[in-house]
């Protein structure tokens, strides 16, 4: 046990010193049926109110690993080519805890190919803690560099996007700042948040009468972090069941399982089943549950399944 709060008092201090690189922008397997955490364009694409719940938990077994909780709301504006949209994230990790807010307005262009080109601003406010008072050493020298900052900041994103298709890009968080300790020492020149930029595509082809195919892709960078890759296909079998399989680069293979329970409501279960770094020897895998539903402010039909 002691050699477990070791690590996660290690955990703690790389991610301060390292910026906290490698959690600033929550990570989840199910990513591509909700996109509103990486990217503003993504508001509105769904006719009607569009609710989402996800769960994450990390590294089951590992003692302060990360848990993230999000929940996202999104709608097209009545008689407007405007959606507007926002989430709220909760991340713990180690000693670190995140709290997030961030809205979101989009600006749709429809073309004649029945194609959509979606423009989306972000504002958001984050809050960052690290606790450094309860460690293994009992160093009180660690307390003086305890973390306590909210920060704003802002992002954009484009989506270019049809009820086949989807190609995005977007640097949801546009502005470098710098953390602020509590004590003496105000500010760490080490405790930054970076800029980070997502690119992500996704296309539905017709196999036959019952089954399609949805490969995903989703490009992740970061200033002084290795380039992540996420590569997903997922069959969507009978126009009710999705089945899937990802990789995520340095991190882990992945399965997925969604059913759209009524036109309205999905629910959604991933596992990282094989994480492909040494914490494979101190953890169980990661489980992550989604729940979206759609509020359906016209008469029109809602409809499924979403793709996207």
């Amino acid at each position: 046990m002691k050699n477990i709060k070791i690590i996660i008092i290690v955990m703690g201090l790389l991610s301060v010193s390292q910026g906290l690189r490698a959690q600033q922008q929550v990570m989840f397997t199910q990513y591509m049926f909700n996109q509103l955490a990486i990217n503003p364009a993504y508001a509105g694409i769904h006719n009607g109110i569009s609710t989402s719940f996800l769960a994450r938990h990390q590294w089951a077994g590992f003692d302060g690993a990360p848990r993230t909780q999000t929940f996202s709301i999104h709608s097209p504006v009545k008689y407007r080519p405007i959606a507007l949209g926002a989430v709220v994230i909760h991340d713990e990790i180690g000693l670190t805890d995140q709290f997030g807010a961030y809205f979101s307005t989009a600006y749709r262009i429809s073309f004649s190919n029945r194609t959509k080109l979606s423009f989306g601003l972000q504002a958001s406010f984050n809050q960052y803690k690290v606790d450094y008072s309860e460690n293994v050493y009992n160093d009180p020298n660690l307390a003086s560099q305890n973390i306590s900052d909210i920060s704003p900041n802002a992002g954009a994103g484009l989506m270019w996007h049809s009820d086949k298709f989807y190609l995005g890009f977007s640097v949801p968080q546009l502005i470098n700042y710098s953390l602020n300790s509590v004590g003496e020492n105000s500010t760490d020149p080490d405790a930054k948040l970076i800029r980070h930029y997502f690119v992500s595509a996704g296309y539905v082809f017709e196999l036959s009468r019952d089954l399609k195919l949805k490969p995903n892709l989703l490009f992740k960078w970061v200033q002084g972090a290795p380039f992540e890759i996420d590569i997903n296909a997922n069959f969507l079998i009978k126009e009710l069941i999705w089945l899937g399989i990802s990789y995520r680069s340095l991190d882990s293979f992945d399965a997925l399982f969604q059913i759209q329970v009524t036109p309205q409501f999905q629910l959604g279960y991933s596992y990282d089943f094989l994480t492909t770094t040494d914490l494979s020897r101190v953890n169980s895998g990661s489980h992550e549950i989604m729940i979206n539903y759609v509020f359906n402010v016209k008469r029109d039909k809602i409809v499924t399944p979403r793709y996207f």
